[in-house]
């Protein structure tokens, strides 16, 4: 078999295969973003790239996984057990990278792919690169980027081919969008089973504890109501309160910051924490070019402003004028009504 080194010297493309987390057969967000990172770093590489994937897929994702131009999915077969451990599935991925031939593994650095990283370099023997924000080829490898210092430098190591590659990609730079340049691809799926023995590791899954939202970093949130320089000290509790309620995150902008209404961890906006969830609520905030560009990436984004003119209108899938000392005990009430006063 061609090692890696002899791809390097040879000028062979290197081969990049993107690890996907199938959730009950499906692609979350995560897993979209991975893949639109696959194939910005194959025209990178001027690569082929491919899909390995845990478990069956549904025709649906199939469909999903076309559109964004993945040609090739080796599905692994293996047992429901065998996915309770983290150990017995970087076996499993280690042996389909092998299969494959690949000479870089692509993860997202989100819990499970920070924990598989190591154990999959170690087991590969191959170079291992975490939290990447951004990849540029040259001439003599591919330079990789991520932040150090607390997010003040940025740290650039070059990966010349001659061992395999294991990377992880910041979740910061995940986008679920298609790129323009991708066309559909026409998905050959390989159902493939290794053969690794165990049915259970050193280290199993025994419960799956979904995240507080009022806890959770703002980066995973799937629900943000924010509160902007329009909220003061009794609205603010109560945008505190209509969170709880909804069991949404708290954000905050940075004059919000800056008068204490909460923590730097919960402050939204490129000088912040850039977030794109599923809802974005933006309650009292004027929306600067920082913070807007902080939440562009949201599903949706709805406004609530006493001025009809406020730079955040436009950037909002719907806008609410109106002013928040009527609107938040209003809207209080309504929720509290809507859950039959459990509350």
């Amino acid at each position: 078999m061609t090692t890696p080194a002899e791809k390097q010297e040879n000028q062979t493309p290197a081969s990049i295969a993107v690890f996907i987390e199938f959730i009950d057969g499906t692609v979350d967000d995560y897993g979209k973003g991975m893949l639109t990172e696959a194939s910005r770093l194959a025209n990178a590489l001027a690569s082929k790239w491919l899909v390995l994937g845990l478990g069956t897929l549904s025709p649906e994702t199939l469909l999903l996984l076309a559109s964004y131009g993945v040609d090739q999915v080796l599905q692994i077969d293996c047992d429901e057990r065998q996915l309770e451990s983290v150990d017995i599935q970087a076996e499993l991925i280690t042996q389909a990278v092998e299969h494959k031939g690949a000479d870089v593994l692509l993860l997202a650095h989100n819990d499970l792919g920070d924990t598989l990283a190591p154990l999959l370099a170690h087991r590969l023997q191959a170079a291992l690169f975490s939290e990447a924000v951004a990849y540029h080829a040259d001439g003599s490898g591919l330079l990789l980027s991520r932040r150090a210092l607390g997010f003040q430098v940025a740290e650039t190591q070059r990966w010349t081919g001659r061992e395999r590659l294991v990377l992880t990609a910041s979740p910061d730079i995940l986008s679920a969008v298609v790129l323009p340049s991708v066309k559909p691809g026409k998905v050959q799926l390989e159902a493939w089973r290794p053969t690794c023995r165990d049915r259970c590791g050193k280290t199993r899954i025994v419960e799956r504890i979904p995240a507080d939202p009022q806890t959770v970093d703002l980066v995973d949130a799937e629900a943000i109501i924010s509160a902007g320089l329009g909220c003061d000290e009794r609205t603010m509790e109560q945008v505190r309160e209509l969170a709880w309620l909804l069991n949404a995150s708290l954000g905050v902008t940075r004059p919000a910051y800056d008068l204490g209404y909460a923590g730097f961890e919960r402050m939204v906006g490129q000088t912040g924490k850039t977030v794109a969830p599923a809802f974005y609520l933006a309650l009292g905030i004027s929306g600067s070019m920082h913070h807007v560009g902080g939440i562009k990436d949201s599903k949706r984004i709805v406004a609530v402003n006493i001025d009809p003119k406020a730079p955040i209108i436009p950037n909002a899938d719907e806008v609410f004028v109106a002013d928040l000392r009527e609107v938040l005990p209003l809207l209080i009430e309504r929720v509290k009504a809507a859950a039959g006063g459990s509350q």
